[in-house]
């Protein structure tokens, strides 16, 4: 008997147990106004403004490296990836980033605001809707529509594989 069944079975012998469905959390992000979500898994740290190094010849996506902790992190600019304009900022607002794993390499994703981490159910994961933009549907693993907006979720490994085109 399968571990699913087993469970289904020894469920129905027992009828005070709830069954919630299968969850996953994401840190919500917020880039030109809109939310988008990243899986938390892959989320090692988020940071305040730090000092960005300029790297030469790098993709324009690129804003340059920074030091973590001792450690070269290759800092991202989400809003070029995804085809916005620069963000206008204010003399007292700072750039924020989440610092992500792919292939044992982090990454600073360079963001405009860091929100909550939402636990939402698998069961109300949609497709990419066709109107969204194309480069986002690009980098996008599909949608959860909240009330009143849409999280967006950032296909993280998707974005990052975007910077180097094939040789």
């Amino acid at each position: 008997m399968s571990q699913n069944v087993q469970e289904q079975h020894h469920m129905s012998k027992n009828p005070q147990h709830v069954v919630t469905g299968k969850t996953k959390d994401f840190l919500t992000i917020v880039i030109e106004g809109q939310l988008f979500g990243i899986p938390i898994l892959q989320v090692q740290d988020v940071l305040g403004e730090l000092k960005v190094t300029k790297i030469p010849l790098a993709p324009p996506q690129v804003s340059g490296s920074l030091n973590l902790r001792g450690r070269i992190v290759t800092a991202i600019d989400v809003r070029k990836c995804l085809g916005l304009p620069p963000m206008e900022r204010g003399e007292d607002e700072k750039l924020m980033s989440v610092v992500v794993n792919h292939d044992d390499e982090l990454y600073s994703l360079i963001i405009d605001n860091v929100g909550d981490v939402l636990t939402l159910h698998e069961k109300d994961f949609e497709a990419n809707p066709a109107t969204l933009d194309i480069i986002w549907k690009s980098v996008s693993l599909g949608v959860y529509r909240l009330q009143g907006k849409i999280l967006v979720v950032l296909d993280v490994p998707k974005l990052l594989l975007a910077l180097h085109p094939a040789h």
